[in-house]
């Protein structure tokens, strides 16, 4: 593959809000999103969010002109790849409100 594949989180990471509840966007991310995607990177949305609150939060995303190559999936090629698709997100990069990055654990 030539490309990269971020997974980013919804809530406190694109969107600053509280869940259920939509909020304002995370702009400079958003637009570090669309560049990364229009250089052929992949998007992937992860997030807790299911049933209706997800179905607000794509819908919100794609009002702020961000699409995603999968929604709480594996890429399709990932799966082909693999031969399955595990339960963790195959990515390069996680985006999170909740990370933390290793060098900070001891």
């Amino acid at each position: 593959m030539n490309y990269r594949i971020i997974a980013v989180d919804f809530d406190g990471t694109l969107c600053f809000s509280n869940w259920p509840d939509l909020g304002e966007p995370n702009t400079p991310l958003i637009e570090y999103l669309k560049m990364w995607q229009k250089q052929g990177n992949k998007l992937i949305l992860w997030t807790c969010r299911a049933g209706e609150a997800l179905d607000n939060a794509v819908l919100w995303c794609s009002e702020h002109d961000l699409k995603f190559d999968a929604i709480n999936d594996n890429l399709p090629e990932i799966v082909e790849l693999y031969g399955n698709n595990s339960r963790k997100i195959t990515c390069d990069y996680y985006i999170d409100d909740r990370a933390v990055l290793p060098a900070m654990i001891s």
